[in-house]
């Protein structure tokens, strides 16, 4: 896939998402989307406050992670969580799914977790819903996406990257195929460089959620 250092920087959402991140780390992410013009930042929601001032008028989205890294907290306290988020200005919302529910086959359960967040936000917040793609067996890859769907989801994500396993192109290329035209697919987890983003982006992604926005557009071709 040929594409511009400008382009790829639209598919990036510029990730920090480690438990020691301080304000000053999170200012420098900002700082680092505004210089190159990725689509997002996406961080923990206590830090949703500070990212949304400094990139207030810049056209960058703040996302939030929502249930995150487990995904098993209560369906309550994940639409909770998100509409806290949402107050405090974040744009997108990227969702963990109720994982050990699905595994279940507690498919009715997983549908309700995703669309109590979905109302909780409403529309106007696009809503990403990661499936952690590594923990899951294809055919429940291919239930979560439609269960996702079916809630009202706008996105569908690979990986947390906490899980010990992260984007493939296989996965994001079963996950296009199952949503269609319909959604959006977000790879996730691992993504450190142009080959392996232009990768994920030809398997079927439209964005992409990496630490490493920096050092991807650092090493696209000359």
């Amino acid at each position: 896939m040929k594409m511009t250092a400008q382009a790829m920087a639209q598919t990036i959402d510029h990730t920090l998402l480690r438990p020691d991140a301080t304000p000053a780390m999170v200012a420098q992410l900002c700082a680092e989307a505004q210089e190159h013009q990725f689509k997002a930042v996406c961080v923990n929601g206590c830090h949703v406050g500070q990212a949304g001032l400094a990139l207030k008028g810049s056209g960058i989205s703040v996302c939030a992670v929502i249930g995150f890294p487990l995904g098993a907290n209560a369906g309550p306290a994940k639409a909770q969580e998100a509409m806290l988020a949402a107050a405090d200005g974040a744009d997108e919302i990227d969702m963990v799914l109720n994982i050990g529910r699905l595994k279940a086959q507690e498919d009715a359960n997983v549908l309700r977790d995703v669309r109590n967040v979905r109302n909780a936000i409403g529309d106007r917040i696009c809503l990403k819903v990661i499936i952690e793609t590594c923990l899951l067996s294809e055919s429940e890859k291919v239930r979560a996406c439609e269960l996702s769907r079916d809630a009202g989801a706008d996105f569908v994500k690979t990986s947390t990257g906490f899980a010990g396993g992260g984007a493939t192109t296989a996965d994001v290329a079963l996950m296009r195929k199952t949503v269609g035209d319909a959604m959006g697919v977000k790879a996730s987890g691992g993504i450190k460089d142009w080959e392996t983003a232009t990768a994920m982006l030809s398997a079927g992604a439209n964005r992409l959620g990496t630490s490493s926005g920096v050092a991807i557009l650092g090493s696209a071709p000359a």
